[in-house]
Formats: structure tokens, sequence, C-alpha cells
């Protein structure tokens, strides 16, 4: 452990807190001290695990020691949860999407910015080994302008493994606003910000049953679309199809890419790390892979990189501005495919800078 680690109070123990307390753990940047949960049980195995204090929201938001509060709450107390954090003084790091509202997200990114603190917010797989081949190779010119970009999250939703999956069929959930966002993400890094879309969206059920878990048979009422697909216009120009859906058997998790001179088959958003094949008019046609096939799973990089920036005064790569706009593209898909139009997006963000090689955890 370094002289002075990062302090991070956790709130939120719900089943991605294992992935995030077991990689922080490897990392003598960053040190959870407090876990809090409105259920006390789940603080309590999560807090020793990660060798904290099992605590409530209030004493991690009191604790002077915490410097950084790493938000794992369902995705529409993101803001409450935050803000709250903000004005007790502290960072925060967040998971996905950074609010259920573009006026909710402002608020955060507004009362960070009075305060001096910094936002952060997963996804942060494109920090990855993988993902940052990829942009080295499309900002390398070796696969020409980028012309196109294919985006696919297929499969059957998560009431069949899931603890507890009602909040995926809630405001805030669905297949875009939940896996989108590791999509969307890799892409705006690789393209560049989405200036317009266009999109379709359909709830192929009212109402899905639980087929597995400590919830097997409770029936979910479904508020959100759960089949969507779009087309993202890019503000450099290339143009994106992306289709996300809790409604096929099939599973298809991948990303594809064109360019004048070559095209780029990319693995799974939700991972750092898998094969990168490229395809090249220098190639004659044949491909080449590289990239990293296997890595241990490690959600949780971006806090690392973010605590670094704090440290630093800089603006980590995983940042509020890009998950705004992440957030605010896919809202603009709902309404697109609500209104059956085509919606300008209003923000835009910077390409994070590219890693000079992944950020490591231990």
């Amino acid at each position: 452990m370094s002289a002075d680690p990062l302090g991070i109070g956790l709130i939120g123990c719900g089943k991605i807190s294992e992935t995030y307390v077991e990689t922080l753990a490897g990392s003598d940047e960053v040190r959870i001290l407090r876990c809090a949960d409105l259920d006390a049980e789940r603080a309590r195995v999560v807090a020793h695990a990660a060798g904290a204090t099992p605590s409530t929201t209030g004493e991690v938001l009191a604790d002077d020691r915490v410097r950084l509060v790493l938000n794992l709450t369902p995705p529409a107390e993101h803001a409450d949860v935050a803000l709250a954090a903000l004005a007790a003084g502290k960072h925060v790091y967040g998971e996905k999407p950074l609010a259920a509202s573009r006026e909710e997200a402002r608020r955060v990114l507004d009362e960070a910015a009075g305060r001096g603190l910094t936002v952060g917010c997963a996804p942060d797989t494109f920090l990855g080994p993988s993902w940052q081949r990829a942009r080295e190779l499309i900002d390398s010119g070796a696969v020409g302008a980028p012309v196109a970009a294919r985006g696919t999250m297929l499969g059957p939703g998560p009431e069949s493994w899931h603890p507890d999956p009602a909040f995926f069929y809630r405001p805030g959930g669905g297949p875009l606003l939940d896996m989108g966002p590791y999509y969307l993400t890799v892409l705006v890094t690789l393209l560049g910000p989405v200036a317009r879309v266009s999109a379709g969206a359909r709830r192929t059920f009212d109402i899905r049953r639980v087929t597995g878990g400590p919830r097997l048979g409770d029936l979910l009422p479904v508020e959100v679309p759960t089949h969507v697909a779009a087309v993202l216009e890019h503000e450099p120009g290339a143009i994106t199809t992306l289709v996300t859906s809790f409604d096929c058997w099939d599973v298809v998790h991948s990303v594809e890419l064109w360019g004048t001179e070559g095209t780029l088959g990319l693995p799974d958003p939700n991972g750092y790390a898998g094969v990168v094949r490229r395809r090249g008019r220098e190639l004659n046609g044949k491909g080449e892979a590289t990239g990293v096939e296997r890595e241990p799973y490690r959600r949780g990089l971006g806090v690392v990189e973010t605590a670094r920036a704090i440290r630093h005064g800089e603006t980590p790569r995983a940042s509020g501005a890009l998950a705004f706009h992440v957030l605010d593209v896919l809202l603009s898909i709902l309404e697109a495919a609500e209104a059956g139009t085509v919606v300008d997006v209003a923000s835009r963000c910077e390409r994070p800078a590219p890693l000079v090689a992944p950020a490591a955890v231990a």
C-alpha cells in the first residue's frame, strides 16, 4: 500500500460491487474505507470482503478520510447520491448511466464544477488493452478514414441470471441504457462525438418472468423499450448502426469498424480485452489478429485512473463530460424512436487521450 492511497466510500453493495472490490483490492493507489447499502447485511458482507467498515450513507459522507464516493446504486438513484456526495465535498465515480435524465446529469456536473470536484463515470472498458490497440490502429491510419461502424448487443435479457432484475425494465434501464453505454462509449472514443440520430424501438413483452435466481417466478412489468435499433452520425463523418435487445435468443456482443483502407473486428465492449482482427488493402484480403485475447475482468480500472487524475489535478479519461454525451445520445435515440424523426444531439465531448499503456491496477 502506498503512503497515501485515496480513501473511497462505496455506496450501493449490489452484485457489481463484488467485482469493484476485487479489482480495487489490487491497487495501492486507492483504499475502500466504508461500504453502505440500504440493506445493512449486504453492506456488512461487502465491507468484510473489502476490509472496510460497514456504514450508513451518512457515515460515508461524514468521514473526512473518504475523498471519493464510488456510487454503485441503481440508475434512478445515481444523481441523488452523486449530489449528496458532492455537497459533502467528495469527488464522485459512478456506475453508468451518469443519471436517469439530462437535467439530473447536468446538475451533477454543474455542482462538481462549482465546487472544484471531479466526476468520473463508467463504463471504463475503453481503457483496456484491446480497445487502446484499436484506437492506435485508427489514429495511425491503419484502416484509413473511418467510414462506418456497427455495434450489436443481442440477448434474451437478464432475468435468467441476475439476482434482482426488476430495475432492468424500469426507466433508466432497458438494453439501450443498460448495455448501450458500453458500445456507445467505445464508439465515441474511437470515432468522435455523435451529432444526430434516428431510431426505431419496441417493447415486445409487457411482462417478463424471472427464470432463475432468488426471485424465480416473479413477474416484472416492462416500462421501457426492449429492442432498439439506431443510426448514429458521428461529427467527424462516420456512420454507426447500433442495435441493443433483450428480445433475442441468439447472443451477439461485438463491434465492427470499416475504413477506406481496412476493417476492424472488435470484441465485446463489456470487457477490457479480446481479439482485434484487421483486414487491410495491403494484406490482400487476409486478416491479422492483435490485442489481448484473455485478461482478468477488471471492472473499476476507471476508478484507479480517476484517482490518479484527482491526485494530479487532471481530468479523468472516463470523465463526466464523456458520460454526459453518451447519456445525451442514448436519450436522443429513444426520443427519435418515439417521434419517428431525426434528432440533433446538443452535447459534444472530446475524445479521451489514448493511454501510452493501459493503466495498471496491480
